[in-house]
């Protein structure tokens, strides 16, 4: 059982670091490449949708879309581009319209006439070619949301600074665990040598008093000895008499 606690343990932590080092990637991508008109990754550019404009036919606001950088002269009408918009509501950010018409503007640049399906209304300003970023390819539903979330402050104290908390708190147990572990094991030894230091202690007693009493049969068998010896000196000098 406590091995199964140890694996889940670990499977656990290996998740966390996982989760922590794929919202840092997200973090950087998301800051660095989407809703950036100068960046592309491979020629596609990301952005995300602010408003329900196509939401009619194509992708709702929260959507990731994707466009790939294109020459301009070859969009034709019923194309969708993303452009950075010139009208005063909503100037310098990135719109996905539909294209209804190639035109020219007032000083004869050519461009396009676009609209968003659900409203049907053109937009108020003709796109020309510098303003056009690319061509949409495709969108991934909701992602958009989740990456505007990400760039907050919320979004990052959930997604990055929580799991990399949770993780040094996991590590500062395991290193405390440890270390206990450490100090009983080197309790454990120096018992194990205290004990060993004193049976080899008793061990030594015992020999020395062996030693001793061994001494002590060898000595009283020397006197023994003498003894014997003066008395059969004394019986022989009775009988010289």
């Amino acid at each position: 059982m406590k091995k199964v606690l140890i694996i889940i343990k670990n499977v656990f932590v290996w998740l966390m670091v996982a989760l922590a080092v794929c919202m840092m990637i997200f973090m950087v991508i998301s800051v660095n490449t989407f809703d950036r008109s100068d960046r592309s990754l491979f020629g596609f550019k990301a952005f995300i949708v602010l408003s329900d404009s196509m939401s009619k036919t194509d992708f709702d606001a929260g959507d990731l879309v994707l466009v790939k950088e294109v020459d301009p002269s070859t969009l034709n009408e019923g194309d969708i581009i993303a452009y950075t918009s010139q009208n005063t509501s909503n100037y310098g950010e990135t719109v996905t319209h539909k294209i209804r018409k190639l035109t020219t503007d007032a000083s004869g640049e050519p461009g396009f006439i676009t609209y968003g399906t659900t409203t049907d209304t053109d937009d108020e300003i003709i796109i020309t070619y510098p303003y056009v970023l690319g061509k949409y390819k495709t969108n991934i539903p909701k992602v958009g949301r989740f990456f505007m979330f990400l760039k907050t402050t919320p979004g990052y104290i959930v997604c990055i600074l929580i799991p990399f908390l949770l993780l040094i708190l996991i590590q500062g147990l395991n290193c405390i665990r440890l270390f206990r572990r450490y100090k009983l094991e080197q309790m454990a030894e120096m018992k194990e040598e205290r004990a060993k230091i004193e049976e080899e202690r008793a061990e030594s007693q015992k020999m020395m008093a062996e030693l001793l009493a061994l001494k002590a049969q060898l000595a009283e068998k020397e006197n023994q000895n003498k003894d014997s010896e003066m008395n059969t000196a004394e019986n022989g000098t009775d009988g010289d008499l």
